[in-house]
């Protein structure tokens, strides 16, 4: 976009609150923003330093057009920006990282028994979630220590309907064994709510709650629960006193820092609770250059949005045009006041000073992990005779019985790590029998027709393919990506010996797994401990997974519908008999007087339902 464009622009906006869209040359939405002050926010990226370029640098060749929509006040701003941010995702945005990367950690609340887990995926479906967090190993020890003192189940729903007797979590005193009526509904609700209590960082309110459920049952002389509740305040005391005291009063911060270096934010979170320091998750973000009040209005505002906890104060290293504005919707969120903080001096300075260093310290860890991810790809691509760095690896495998339900599978790696927003899945279409090398031609082909515009995938072609076979499937890629005119794409293929033994060039038999190269006759054996060559491993095992899995998804479907073809079956009672049993091979395996205990299941469609006979599963 030229100077007088730019002009023309920033000359129609209005002095007046609401939400800038800024596009690429092809209409893509860049960045998205929120201002008080709609022609002074914009016009702010667009003037010149001393040295004649702009101050926000990539908007200079990346921005072609600027689109804007008035509102009546800052808040409706900040509301309008997050609705655009969910179905625009911009590039430039601060965009935390999402359910895939991070794990959070999820209360059952739309069951009747909640169960506490662990998961990467966050739904809109009743349940309370914590997180993200970033460490799924602290997020497992978190739910361990939560079920020592608060016993919640963690079995999945088929378990928990068809469970006969206590399990093995009850025999440790993990569980209370809610699914065979080992303890009542509001017994176990008050274990959820003090569970929820601990993960919210309430823990004086909690104590103070458990001490007066301990005096009461002591007064009743139920010693046994009182002596239970006392153990459960001993393990949170415990736990409270090797968390730092960082205030003298009991309040919940926030504290929020940053770096810069290079194109990268690392950006650091401190949670107090309780004036104790608790935890701390550090946030990475690409830097388009922005300033730093708009890198942190955004991030507050993305941070907070959702269920996250809203603490009574969050600090913050830089003053906020928007503080008053995102102060009024902190403090509606948690239904008391909520203040954002600029310290100048005292303790909290000190809290920024430690968040700081923290950053700092994580943005040098991540440069160092950077830095052997990089030697890591740069083995690999020695090992395998590669022309080039494969900073992004794409893996393919098919799966199938028989050539019945064939799937096919692509996961990628970029340097050296799963993108999962990368992976894909495939349905075989028209091909009868177990035909392996037609399956994936068909997969391949579908891949990368992208490229050549019949298709739309908008994946960048890979720096390498990894065929799951031999050397025929190898060769299937190596026809395809011939045919289809696509280049630069390097193709290694990894199969398993066979029985009888492979023979290297040096006479050394191998029943491990070896690589073949095109034109290349005796292909690599992989070795045990080589780094390179467990990352092969990696990615291999990772693409079976996924079309195993979905292979397996296709099975499932296909087994339910055989129930169907009971006559007398219908949708009803179908849902009846899988909410009992929770799959078919249960079914068919129950006695007859429990397929009848089953409502509307009479002993002729008992009988009916034995004689079925499901293939086996993968």
């Amino acid at each position: 976009m030229d100077r007088k464009v730019i002009e023309e622009k920033l000359a129609k906006l209005p002095s007046l609150p609401g939400v800038y869209i800024m596009k690429g040359a092809t209409g893509e939405v860049l960045y998205i923003g929120k201002a008080k002050d709609l022609k002074a926010r914009v016009r702010s990226y667009f003037r010149e330093t001393g040295d004649g370029r702009y101050t926000v640098r990539f908007l200079a060749s990346k921005v072609e057009d600027i689109d804007y929509i008035v509102t009546t006040n800052e808040k409706e701003a900040l509301l309008l920006e997050d609705t655009l941010l969910k179905s625009h995702k911009p590039r430039y945005n601060i965009r935390l990282k999402d359910s895939k990367t991070y794990v959070s950690i999820k209360i059952t609340l739309n069951e009747k028994f909640p169960r506490i887990l662990v998961t990467r995926q966050r739904k809109k479906d009743g349940s309370r979630y914590f997180g993200p967090y970033i460490s799924a190993r602290e997020v497992r020890e978190t739910i361990k220590f939560i079920r020592h003192i608060f016993p919640l189940c963690v079995c999945s729903l088929s378990e928990f309907r068809n469970r006969s007797r206590p399990c093995l979590d009850y025999q440790l005193g993990l569980c209370p064994a809610p699914a065979v009526g080992m303890i009542t509904e509001e017994a176990y609700g008050e274990l959820v709510d003090n569970a929820i209590m601990f993960l919210e960082g309430k823990n004086r309110e909690l104590l103070r709650k458990l001490r007066e459920r301990m005096t009461e049952a002591s007064k009743a002389l139920e010693f046994e629960k009182a002596a239970r509740l006392r153990d459960r305040i001993s393990a949170i005391e415990a736990m409270l006193e090797k968390q730092k005291v960082v205030a003298a009063k009991y309040v919940d911060q926030d504290v929020f820092a940053f770096v810069r270096e290079k194109d990268a934010i690392a950006l650091q979170g401190l949670y107090i609770r309780d004036g104790r320091l608790t935890s701390g998750n550090d946030y990475y973000f690409h830097d388009a250059g922005l300033p730093e009040e708009e890198i942190f209005s955004s991030f507050i505002a993305e941070y907070y949005r959702g269920e996250r906890f809203v603490p009574d104060e969050v600090i913050v290293p830089v003053a906020l045009e928007d503080k008053e504005v995102l102060e009024d919707w902190l403090s509606e969120k948690k239904g008391k006041r909520v203040s954002v903080t600029l310290p100048e001096r005292g303790d909290k300075v000190r809290l920024l000073e430690m968040a700081e260093a923290n950053a700092r310290e994580a943005l040098r860890k991540r440069a160092e992990a950077a830095s052997v991810k990089a030697g890591l790809l740069e083995e690999l691509k020695t090992r395998l005779h590669l022309r080039a760095t494969p900073r992004r690896i794409e893996a393919y495998d098919i799966s199938n019985i028989g050539g019945k339900q064939a799937v096919g599978a692509m996961v990628t790696f970029t340097d050296g790590a799963p993108d999962k927003n990368s992976y894909r899945l495939f349905r075989i279409k028209g091909i009868e029998g177990p035909d392996d090398y037609a399956m994936m031609y068909q997969v391949l082909s579908r891949r990368f027709k992208a490229q050549t515009g019949d298709e739309s995938t908008a994946l960048p072609l890979p720096d390498m393919a990894l065929i799951d076979g031999g050397k025929g499937q190898m060769n299937i890629a190596l026809a395809v990506l011939k045919e289809l005119g696509v280049k630069d794409v390097e193709v290694r293929a990894l199969a398993k010996d066979k029985a009888e033994a492979f023979a290297g060039k040096r006479g050394v038999k191998s029943k491990g797994e070896r690589v073949f190269i095109p034109n290349v006759k005796d292909p690599i054996l992989l070795r045990e401990g080589s780094k390179p060559d467990l990352l092969v491993r990696r990615i291999r095992d990772e693409v079976h997974r996924f079309a195993i899995s979905y292979h397996r998804k296709l099975r499932s479907k296909e087994v339910a519908s055989l129930i169907e073809q009971v006559p007398g079956i219908g949708g009803k009672r179908k849902k009846a008999l899988f909410e009992r049993f929770g799959d078919l091979e249960s079914m068919i395996n129950a006695d007859m007087p429990e397929l009848m205990s089953v409502p509307g299941i009479s002993e002729e469609l008992a009988a009916e339902i034995k004689k079925l006979k499901p293939e086996s599963n993968p």
